[in-house]
């Protein structure tokens, strides 16, 4: 009966203290995400994912990792000797970027404010061309090659849950480097699951 009792009083302690904070340590959620890029003034939808795991009582390190796809457009190939046009292709440009890096957030609460700082990459990538041997084409010339680029990205947003459950709203300014700053609004939501 004793060992029955030391037990329950010990289950009692874990739930009420370190047990929880355990459970709130590590959050992974998906997203849906809106990048809007200055530089061609377009517009980009995607999906993401991201893990986070608390590493001080207010500070969470989160890595995400997103595709948005781009704009679509015409691109008219001509034949080089008569001028003719050979082929219209509709081509988009894609985007993937990934962050890391701290957020301050309370461990506590259903509805938890939050400010980020984080550093990666933006990478814009053309689609494939109806070139034949365009693999070599995109080599020898450059034209397919992708556009990878340094980026930080200051952001706030909020969460709300339910226990483990909940939504995660952010909003944000993705800078990328590309012959000097370019300042592109991103905004994120999705569920997360906190354990």
């Amino acid at each position: 009966m004793r060992k029955f009792a030391l037990i329950v009083v010990a289950l009692t302690l874990c739930v009420s203290s370190s047990c929880l904070f355990a459970q709130k340590r590590v959050e992974a959620g998906v997203f849906l995400d809106y990048l809007g890029i200055s530089q061609t003034k377009t517009d980009n939808f995607g999906l993401g994912g991201r893990f986070g795991y608390r590493i001080h009582r207010n500070v969470m390190m989160e890595g995400e990792l997103a595709y948005d796809y781009g704009i679509n457009f015409d691109e008219t190939f001509r034949n080089i000797t008569s001028g003719d046009i050979a082929a219209v292709e509709r081509t988009s440009i894609g985007v993937t970027h990934g962050l890391f890096g701290p957020a301050l957030q309370p461990a506590k609460g259903g509805f938890r404010p939050f400010a980020t700082m984080k550093a990666g990459f933006v990478d814009f990538r053309l689609s494939p061309s109806l070139l034949p041997l365009s693999e070599v084409v995109s080599t020898v010339l450059g034209i397919r090659s992708s556009s990878l680029n340094f980026a930080i990205y200051p952001g706030a947003g909020v969460e709300a849950s339910l226990g483990p459950v909940g939504l995660r709203l952010e909003f944000g300014d993705e800078i990328y480097f590309n012959h000097g700053g370019h300042n592109n609004l991103r905004i994120t939501f999705g569920p997360i699951l906190r354990f």
